[in-house]
């Protein structure tokens, strides 16, 4: 016997709740932003075609699934896994590995392959916070401070542009490493676009051609068109559990560039003479090559759900960066709400529509790598896995919170509603008047 009112809607958005003010205003979010959505279905469409692409070039088969145990040698489907990568990201190498535990991990191999005693490492605007013990910023036994690397940093504008002038004169004959950060981290400013980054990678090789160009990728894959190898890059690093992971891969990171960096980063990563000709591959193959050929898909949908959330908090009231039609080059929406309680509410919310431990509280506590207590809401299937809806803060200045991932648009709206619900119950502005 069928129920003639339909399914029940238990959870953040429970049937009593589904004709008041702030459903209301989603639906009108939903109609401003079908023009920004559509353009990025057509970046999906490409990414699609170049992942696709990539696959049939290397002849994926079912018999590169199977992976190895023990050293890893020999494996078939790894070394294929790692030529559709490179193909994808216009590089001629690429290291792909579950050995890589997160996306600073890959930074760090990168970084020490790279660097030798007496180099200087750059950084263009301030790195992500995890860095800071492993470029020794903070002081961290095993830094690369500790083994004899220095550190400059060339700041950049407050609306986030870097000053290639600036760079150019902070340079010098001990400069190996220029860093960039592609996706904003933690800070209250605009992410680095690729064409910005093309700049200043044109400029930089224009006058030190020898100096290796290092970018932090997390967050940034599939958004546009392009990745940083293919305007000038050396080396890409990022995670398997953010974008190109596609939400499948169960833990792992990369690195991607010229086969000089990536051999120097494999050797870094298990030993010079082994490089890259070990790390066994287990039982996950599948998993990585499945999840990469639908990242782009999963990418497009949570761009979509950090559009609908940048408008709708436009809308309350809040400033927000990126704007919800304003370009983007990572899946990152920071919304800026002024207060470390509002902070916490927006992150219990998005917690309490999460499909694992809704019923947890996140509260702000000191997580290794990070400066100030970090608030994280991330109710997901793979523990930190970015891609799936997450939101994470520090508490400090601006207040701002940190929204990313999703793998449907209709699962972020669930989401960044309930955040607005638990704003409005915290003593947020009103969201019925």
């Amino acid at each position: 016997m069928s129920d003639s009112r339909g399914p029940s809607q238990e959870g953040p958005l429970a049937e009593k709740r589904m004709n008041d003010r702030l459903l209301m205003l989603a639906d009108e979010v939903e109609q401003e932003i079908t023009g920004v959505c559509r353009e990025i279905e057509k970046t999906a469409f490409f990414n699609h075609q170049k992942v696709l692409a990539a696959f049939h070039e290397q002849r994926v088969s079912e018999a590169h699934f199977r992976g190895t145990t023990g050293y890893g040698y020999g494996d078939l489907g790894r070394e294929v896994l790692e030529r559709v990568w490179a193909r994808i990201f216009g590089a001629e190498s690429a290291l792909v590995r579950l050995q890589i535990v997160s996306g600073t991990h890959a930074l760090a191999v990168g970084l020490f392959g790279l660097c030798r005693p007496g180099d200087e490492l750059v950084a263009v605007g301030k790195p992500y916070d995890t860095l800071e013990r492993v470029i020794g910023i903070r002081e961290a036994p095993g830094s690369l401070a500790e083994m004899g690397v220095s550190y400059r940093q060339v700041d950049l504008s407050p609306d986030g542009e870097p000053d290639p002038e600036g760079l150019l004169a902070a340079l010098g004959p001990r400069t190996r490493v220029i860093l960039l950060q592609r996706s904003r981290g933690y800070e209250w400013r605009s992410p680095l676009h690729l064409e910005a980054m093309a700049r200043l990678i044109d400029a930089v090789k224009l006058r030190f051609p020898r100096v290796c160009v290092v970018v932090d990728n997390c967050y940034g894959e599939f958004v546009e068109t392009r990745e940083p190898c293919q305007v000038g890059a050396d080396l890409v690093c990022g995670s398997l559990i953010k974008n190109p992971g596609g939400g499948l891969a169960p833990s792992g990171g990369y690195l991607a560039g010229s086969a000089e960096c990536v051999e120097l980063a494999a050797a870094r990563l298990t030993a010079p003479g082994l490089g890259r000709a070990v790390g066994a591959s287990l039982g996950d193959l599948r998993l990585l090559f499945q999840g990469l050929y639908l990242a782009p898909h999963f990418v497009a949908e949570a761009l979509k759900g950090a559009v609908f959330a940048a408008r709708l908090f436009e809308r309350l009231g809040y400033e927000v960066r990126p704007g919800f039609a304003d370009r983007r080059t990572d899946i990152v929406q920071a919304i800026r709400l002024g207060t470390a309680e509002r902070v916490v509410a927006f992150c219990r919310g998005i917690q309490k529509a999460s499909p694992v431990d809704a019923h947890a509280v996140p509260e702000p506590a000191p997580l290794p790598g990070y400066r100030d207590g970090v608030v994280m809401a991330a109710g997901t299937f793979v523990q930190g896995a970015s891609l799936e809806l997450s939101a994470d803060a520090p508490l400090r200045e601006p207040f701002a919170v940190y929204l990313q991932g999703g793998f449907s648009r209709e699962y972020v709206k669930l989401g960044v509603l309930a955040a607005a619900r638990e704003l409005e119950a915290s003593g947020g502005p009103s969201i019925s008047r």
